[in-house]
């Protein structure tokens, strides 16, 4: 880790020093010897709650395995339950991904892959290697309904959790999830990468460029290797990189060499070029990745730095996104930086999207559905009056 731009770390704590360089060596055999320090003042305890959060159990149980006395056994044993009950669960997620992936052929309906046991075996050659809770499909527009009624034929229930007015989930959303409470599985269902603002490319183009995987009997289609670099680059810039799985997903993906040039010309034209050189930054200086070629001048890039510089403040902590409520300083910070990370015509979209009706404007003033255009008109005055009862 001797770029002499680095990344600022000071603030990092010893177990999550720990766990970097246990991701980043190729052999961690010497590690040890090399950090004898970490090893000693670890809290074994912090660490292994740190191995959980960022979900990289499973690469951590192979390398630590052979540590010896370095490591407590009661450590090890601890990540080899949590590594044994992954590899049943992306098994189990493998026979339903084949399921699905069959049921949507008889239908005609395309589907690509997202994540899930695709993605492990595509990135680490093992579907043990790699957590997975859920598995994400990416469909048409056009066919989502017939995919819903499909899922819902099957057995799974939709989360109804999504409120709209004037159609704005298509934008302001991304996917609608259902679970199977039989089966214990969780499919989300997309009709695009990312919300609004994000740019990406449209499902043709991702679905002319995609790969077969041949993990299941019956092949699945999931994302070309330069499509999957930007949704693997968005989807963890969205979420601050506050887990580390995400970043390793890209070093390994780096393994792979992708396309330079058409990934830096893909990133420039939905306008993650930046937040590409952020994850290039972070995977460099935090796990050893290596970046070849034409790669590397986005990974130096000022603006790509100050990006990732930005980033640390989610690995200083053990954030947690998805856990309500996100503790305040966390939740404004976030804001900052999500839009920090945005293009020029991303900021005018998102501010522009304020003027747009929210289903909190229905509520606030229920009418009758041929005369919810008049809610962005009456938008302003709305959210005028919820903040004024607010303060009152």
């Amino acid at each position: 880790m001797g770029n002499p731009f680095a990344l600022k770390t000071e603030a990092l704590s010893t177990e999550m020093r720990l766990l970097l360089a246990l991701l980043a060596a190729e052999k961690a055999e010497d590690l040890p010897v090399r950090f004898p320090d970490l090893f000693r003042e670890a809290d074994w305890e912090e660490f292994v709650k740190l191995a959980l959060h960022h979900r990289v159990y499973p690469n951590l149980y192979p390398r630590m395995k052979n540590l010896g006395e370095a490591v407590p056994g009661e450590v090890t044993g601890c990540l080899f339950a949590h590594y044994s009950r992954n590899t049943f669960q992306m098994l189990h997620l493998s026979a339903e991904m084949e399921f699905l992936g069959g049921e949507l052929a008889r239908r005609n309906i395309r589907a690509l892959f997202l994540k899930g046991p695709v993605i492990a075996k595509d990135l680490y050659g093992d579907i043990s290697m790699r957590t997975s809770c859920d598995l994400d499909l990416l469909i048409p527009l056009v066919e989502l309904s017939g995919a819903e009624a499909m899922l819902s034929s099957l057995g799974y229930i939709k989360d109804d959790y999504i409120h709209t007015v004037l159609n704005d989930w298509k934008w302001r959303h991304h996917h609608t999830t259902f679970t199977h409470p039989k089966k214990g599985v969780k499919v989300e269902l997309h009709w695009r990468l990312n919300p609004a603002p994000s740019g990406e490319p449209d499902f043709e183009e991702l679905w002319e460029r995609r790969r077969l995987s041949k993990l299941t009997g019956r092949p699945v289609a999931y994302l070309g290797k330069e499509d999957l670099f930007l949704f693997l680059v968005s989807h963890g810039a969205r979420h601050g990189w506050s887990r580390l799985r995400w970043l390793l997903d890209i070093k390994q993906l780096l393994l792979q060499r992708p396309d330079a040039g058409r990934l830096i010309a893909l990133l420039r034209k939905h306008r993650y070029y930046h937040v590409g050189g952020q994850a290039l930054t972070l995977a460099r200086e935090l796990l050893d990745a290596e970046i070849a070629g034409e790669l590397g001048r986005m990974e130096r890039a000022p603006k790509s730095r100050a990006m990732a510089q930005g980033a640390m403040f989610y690995l200083e902590r053990m954030v947690n996104l998805h856990s309500l409520p996100v503790p305040e300083d966390v939740a404004s910070y976030h804001k900052r930086h999500q839009f920090a990370l945005f293009s020029p015509v991303q900021k005018l979209v998102f501010v522009l999207s304020f003027l747009f009706p929210y289903p909190e404007d229905a509520e606030t003033l229920p009418l009758p559905k041929p005369l919810h255009f008049l809610y962005v008109p009456l938008r302003p005055f709305l959210w005028a009056w919820r903040k004024s009862k607010r303060f009152t």
